[in-house]
């Protein structure tokens, strides 16, 4: 079997926010659909920001800091905006080295600045299960410079 890429595992049909959606609407899709957090999109679906449950949890502080109720205002006041995305060609492997040195859950996946899917360290599970024999066990960097097989 050849590489195993992004693409045929990423999700496509997400839940997004755009910048202008208010925070507690937001917050409130979070939990009823139970999910940890969402990609921020413009109205051309280009990535402008990640919105987590930490960042709905600074509105907690941002509230008596201001001498306001908490959760107010827009994604937007909240949202990460340096986001680390990858690209649906990736390997999975390439994938799984980026899982190993990060403390990220999920990456958006873009192509060409638009949101195409996202794909999460759960998703990474599922292709071990179902393909774990098969997998190449080096990544695209390393081609050229594999480490020898032990058995041959």
């Amino acid at each position: 079997m050849g590489d195993q890429y992004v693409s045929d595992y990423m999700t496509r049909n997400l839940i997004t926010f755009t910048p202008e959606t208010p925070i507690d609407d937001a917050i409130a899709t979070i939990l009823k659909h139970r999910i940890s957090g969402a990609p921020v999109v413009d109205d051309l679906g280009k990535l402008v920001g990640m919105l987590s449950e930490t960042d709905c949890i600074k509105t907690l502080m941002d509230g008596p800091y201001n001498n306001l109720p908490g959760g107010n205002g827009m994604v937007s006041n909240y949202m990460t905006r340096n986001v680390t995305t990858i690209g649906s060609n990736e390997t999975i492997l390439d994938l799984a080295y980026k899982f190993l040195n990060s403390a990220f859950r999920r990456f958006p996946v873009v192509d060409k600045g638009r949101l195409v899917g996202q794909i999460s360290r759960s998703d990474i599970l599922k292709v071990i299960l179902k393909h774990k024999p098969k997998l190449a066990h080096s990544p695209s960097s390393w081609r050229g410079r594999e480490p020898k097989d032990k058995g041959a």
